[in-house]
């Protein structure tokens, strides 16, 4: 399987501000939203909560980092991205059902919408890095 892959200038655009976002996200995770992120953690993972939290935060940021500097294995690295989002949509859907405000996600309705846009994000991950399927010309 080859993972290295030419983007174009757009996707390269979309890699970055991606990048900027997980490495923003995970420092939230270890520092000032961290209470927030704390519940979305499922009661079913049997790790203590903060850990979870500091720990996811320590991923993203080394995600959004590799994203950044990317040169090589952006293919791979957006299939790993794209994996770690889906490893965390339990949390949103556990927000979503246990009705739990947190990031300005005080509704039922906007904890739904939340859930819609993890899709949205794993397809991001896929698309800048040159990970989602196309046909090429030849």
């Amino acid at each position: 399987m080859q993972y290295d892959t030419k983007t174009t200038t757009l996707q390269d655009l979309g890699r970055v501000v991606l990048g900027t976002f997980m490495v923003t996200a995970g420092t939230g995770h270890l520092t000032f939203v961290r209470k927030d992120f704390q519940a979305q953690v499922p009661d079913w993972v049997p790790l203590n909560k903060d850990t979870v939290v500091l720990l996811s935060g320590v991923v993203e940021i080394g995600l959004g980092v590799s994203l950044l500097l990317a040169k090589r294995r952006k293919k791979l690295m957006g299939q790993g991205l794209a994996a770690f989002f889906g490893m965390v949509f339990p949390g949103n859907v556990h927000q979503y059902t246990h009705h739990i405000s947190a990031f300005g996600l005080d509704s039922d309705e906007k904890r739904l919408a939340r859930l819609f846009f993890q899709p949205v994000l794993m397809g991001w991950a896929l698309w800048c890095t040159g990970a989602w399927p196309t046909k090429r010309r030849q």
